[in-house]
């Protein structure tokens, strides 16, 4: 398919405020508001809006007939893979490798650190005023396990480097060997759950993602095993988590839930040994300057007929939609 280099291209931040752009297409801003900023039918490279609620980005979709290139701002691409088959076959989904990696790493450090070391329960000894000393678990010493290993996960080990583990185990769908080591597939994982002190998730959501940790996945982990979910809610049975989580055997902190957002009676929020942030792995500064720097790249190439980067699937391809 040739790049229309003069159609529409619809950007979720203000153009003018982007260095860098190239020349050649009508930049149009539009972050899900109710009216569109002109005809979807003229778009050729259409931005995905970012942490909105289910629905808003994929809305643009069955009206965008010429669109060439689906650009997501998100690692995840789940939340616009139910719009794409409204389109034409050859349109390239791409998502945002190389954005999120250092904030999401960070928050599962902090997450990690904060449910070893007690940090929730110093919080509200801070507020009655009470001294709460004693012994915590380090994560020094520890086996971790990071089930996802792609950048994300990549990132993540980065930050464990320097904290004494024991030992990183690695996960992905199919095994391969990087420069820290050798990645296990997915169907070892049973196998591997009753090592790990520490179980990281960075797991895209898939149809063979979801419901990965189920009663038996979590039945395996040893007891006093940390569950840490950054990827997806859905990657968790959440009625098999809780029955764990009140049982005392294992502990979680958990960026993502099933439901989103988690509703106020839900009785995850009460669960013993749980922390829980609501979806903040990705939006923090750092987000705005890596969204840019891609966008320009990606737009550059796509202007010059360049090949494109993160190119996840392409629609009537591939087994794309």
């Amino acid at each position: 398919m040739t790049a229309d280099v003069t159609a529409d291209v619809w950007l979720p931040l203000p153009p003018d405020e982007i260095e860098g752009l190239p020349a050649g297409p009508t930049y149009r801003f539009w972050n899900g508001e109710p009216e569109f900023p002109a005809d979807p039918a003229d778009c050729a490279f259409y931005v995905v809006p970012y942490m909105k609620p289910s629905g808003v980005g994929v809305r643009p979709l069955p009206e965008m007939r010429g669109v060439q290139v689906v650009q997501t701002l998100s690692a995840g691409i789940d939340h616009v893979q139910p719009g794409l088959h409204h389109l034409r076959p050859g349109v390239r989904l791409c998502n945002a490798r190389g954005v999120h990696e250092a904030s999401t790493a960070e928050l599962t450090l902090t997450l990690i650190l904060s449910s070893l070391r007690g940090i929730p329960d110093f919080v509200k000894a801070q507020e009655r005023g009470e001294w709460l000393g004693g012994f915590r678990p380090a994560l020094a010493d520890k086996t971790v396990l990071i089930v996802g290993y792609g950048s994300i996960g990549a990132a993540i080990e980065d930050r464990l480097a320097p904290f004494e583990l024991a030992r990183v185990v690695r996960v992905a769908r199919s095994a391969r060997t990087t420069e820290r080591g050798l990645v296990h597939p997915l169907t070892d994982l049973p196998a591997l759950l009753s090592e790990a002190d520490v179980v990281v998730l960075s797991t895209p959501l898939t149809d063979a993602t979801r419901h990965l940790v189920d009663g038996e996945f979590l039945a395996r982990m040893k007891d006093g095993a940390l569950l840490v979910n950054v990827a997806r809610g859905p990657v968790v049975d959440t009625k098999a988590l809780l029955a764990e989580l009140e049982s005392g055997r294992i502990t979680a902190a958990l960026d993502v839930t099933d439901p989103e957002p988690l509703p106020r009676d839900h009785p995850l929020w009460r669960a013993p040994g749980v922390l829980i942030s609501p979806h903040v792995g990705g939006p923090t500064s750092a987000f705005l300057p890596r969204a840019e720097r891609l966008l320009v790249d990606q737009l550059t190439r796509f202007v010059n007929r360049e090949p494109l980067r993160n190119v996840i699937l392409t629609t009537g391809e591939d087994g794309g939609a």
